[in-house]
């Protein structure tokens, strides 16, 4: 039997692999001739922001490392509310039919109880997951195409939670709400 750390790692290393394949995409219009790392990480804050504002009740969050590659880069966020395993299916449930509604292609879904993941694409070649990670934390993770080199810029979206931006780690999920965090102890 696969433990809850074990699972996590291969989610988020089944992510990286979905993410590569997309990563190496060039999109009609939005190519790498057309668009460089910091446009790509201004889409990528606007694909999180769009994810968020469908979140209702609103979650709290905060940003995750922005990372690089030789073409491309990653945005993440992490959600800091707690979501209770009762509200987990619903919450993944939430964000699933949005991505759908917005014709995003979902390549891949976790159903895992203990680290469930979504993984989708969108039609300009940009990767999105959802993973949830130890302790129902949940993550966003949105990779970009194959793009000009740039510098990137941090995102300029404030956190709508307590930011931690000066410690070492990340937390785990801390901030309670009365229906996502329904039935959690």
């Amino acid at each position: 039997m696969i433990r809850s750390a074990q699972r996590l790692v291969l989610a988020i290393v089944l992510g990286a692999l979905i993410a590569a394949c997309a990563g190496g995409q060039e999109t009609s219009g939005r190519g790498k001739g057309s668009m460089d790392m910091q446009e790509a990480a201004e889409r990528a804050d606007e694909l999180l922001d769009s994810v968020f504002g469908e979140i209702r009740p609103e979650v709290q969050w905060m940003h995750g490392p922005t990372t690089t590659g030789n073409c491309d880069v990653t945005r993440r966020r992490v959600v800091m509310t707690v979501i209770s395993p009762e509200r987990r299916g619903s919450f993944l449930g939430l964000v699933d039919r949005y991505w759908r509604r917005g014709q995003y292609r979902i390549k891949a879904v976790n159903k895992d109880v203990d680290v469930p993941a979504i993984f989708a694409q969108t039609k300009d070649g940009f990767g999105v997951s959802l993973i949830v990670g130890g302790e129902g934390q949940v993550f966003f993770e949105v990779d970009s195409p194959c793009v000009r080199k740039s510098e990137v810029g941090e995102p300029v979206a404030e956190p709508n939670g307590p930011s931690y931006a000066s410690s070492e780690s990340i937390p785990r999920p801390n901030i309670h709400s009365d229906f996502w965090s329904a039935g959690a102890s």
